[in-house]
């Protein structure tokens, strides 16, 4: 049967097939006071927070749009962005550019995880549009109280997984929605990828614990801003520049870098919501790094007609090989995942690229249904830019990711305590072992709140 559609989901889809430019009748900002939905003709002024690494690659995709600010507390890291916008103002510190740029309609949020709810909630209260990258924050109470802050304001956001804008996974989905493998019980998901040597440097030895050195701050570097809510500590490459990763106190691992991506057209597919429990089995975990490879597992229930589900998330390694895999074709490099239905399975690469039933010979055999989801023209930051401008929700707004990243969370604190936690969605509770919930909300160093 059909996947039925929800209340939102049926706005959007109606809004989309009709054209969005057509049926949403736009206020002009300057009537609507603030930064609201502004005329499709309008360019937006959108601000660069963290435009060193996955930040200047956003950038690039708005430059339909005016980039009027950027900033970052490494002045050195943020140079080549700095100098591709010459004429847009530069702050290092993220309250002063809100506090300044009065004319700011967006931002773009591409920060360490450790310091994405803050600033995201931050350009949310000052009305605001967010694009925040994934992982969408860095604790499972922070994703929450995000979500919920986003679905009461009058602004757009996305969270930065550009394969819910592709193709591959509106394939998947219709697949599933049309019965073509049957009642999925089951989900196999991975990342084959390991941050060893922790911190992913060949310059550096293998830090597993925090390392000793106390080399000085690097000029243009405000370490202080860097270090935002998290625990202060001393400087060190290790941790900065691209290699925060790996650190619980700055990252989220695997877990919320390709998990996020891997497992959205699982959770997309499948109608997920809160898992009711987590195990999970951990290489190489300590209290300062994320593990060498995990294997974590969710339970779900059921739920809009379809059955209880089992996800696998494999990080580090790989599933067991699928039966129906012939001989001389492989898993796809570096993750994917492996729906597993009553009628067949679906396996699907990194961001649910390129879908395929196997074996081979079943896919040519199968009864594929209509496409029905719309699809996305340009890129994932132009459905959030369209989102801006029509009021129609982005794909992978905070109302959706939210709950998503919720889940990848979990999966961290699993890995954490290295059992099985039992989890209270409702009350944000793990009810069966209480120590647990000290990662569910982690503590903000002195002078930082959300």
């Amino acid at each position: 049967m059909p996947l039925p559609l929800n209340r939102r989901e049926l706005v959007k889809t109606s809004m989309l097939w009709a054209g969005a430019a057509a049926t949403v009748h736009i206020v002009p900002r300057h009537v609507l006071g603030g930064s609201q939905e502004a005329p499709p003709s309008e360019r937006l002024n959108v601000a660069g927070i963290g435009i060193g690494g996955m930040g200047a690659t956003n950038l690039r995709n708005l430059e339909s749009e005016n980039i009027l600010a950027l900033c970052d507390v490494d002045r050195d890291y943020a140079a080549k962005t700095v100098e591709r916008y010459p004429k847009a103002a530069f702050f290092e510190d993220y309250r002063e550019l809100l506090e300044r740029q009065k004319d700011l309609d967006a931002v773009v949020v591409a920060t360490p995880d450790h310091t994405h709810a803050v600033i995201s909630m931050a350009a949310i209260r000052a009305g605001k549009h967010v694009y925040c990258q994934k992982p969408l924050t860095h604790d499972v109470y922070e994703s929450r109280k995000l979500a919920e802050a986003a679905s009461g304001a009058r602004v757009a956001t996305q969270m930065g997984i550009q394969g819910h804008s592709g193709e591959g996974i509106r394939m998947i989905r219709e697949w599933i929605a049309g019965g073509v493998i049957g009642e999925v019980h089951e989900v196999d998901a991975w990342c084959s990828l390991t941050y060893y040597p922790w911190g992913h440097a060949s310059w550096s030895s293998s830090y597993s614990e925090r390392p000793q050195e106390t080399p000085p701050i690097p000029s243009g570097l405000n370490w202080d801003l860097w270090i935002g809510p998290a625990p202060m500590r001393p400087y060190h490459r290790a941790y900065h520049p691209r290699t925060w990763r790996c650190w619980w106190d700055f990252g989220c691992g695997m877990m919320g870098d390709r998990g996020a991506h891997t497992l959205d057209p699982v959770f997309w597919s499948l109608n997920l919501t809160a898992p009711t429990s987590i195990d999970a089995t951990s290489c190489g975990n300590t209290p300062e790094v994320h593990p060498l490879s995990a294997i974590v597992t969710f339970r779900f229930p059921a739920r809009d007609g379809m059955p209880p589900l089992r996800l696998n998330w494999y990080e580090g390694t790989r599933p067991p090989r699928p039966p129906e895999l012939e001989d001389g074709r492989t898993l796809p490099a570096e993750g994917g995942a492996l729906f597993k239905g009553t009628l067949g399975t679906i396996m699907a690469g990194v961001y649910g690229n390129s879908p395929r039933i196997i074996p081979e010979t079943k896919m040519r055999e199968a009864l594929l249904p209509e496409k029905t989801i719309p699809r996305v023209s340009g890129s994932h930051e132009q459905d959030w830019v369209r989102a801006c401008k029509t009021g129609v929700p982005a794909g992978a707004d905070f109302a959706y990711s939210g709950p998503l990243n919720e889940t990848c969370l979990l999966g961290n604190v699993a890995k954490r305590v290295d059992t099985r936690i039992e989890w209270d969605a409702q009350n944000l509770r793990i009810t069966n072992l209480p120590e647990a919930n000290q990662y569910i909300r982690t503590e903000y160093r002195d002078g930082w709140s959300l």
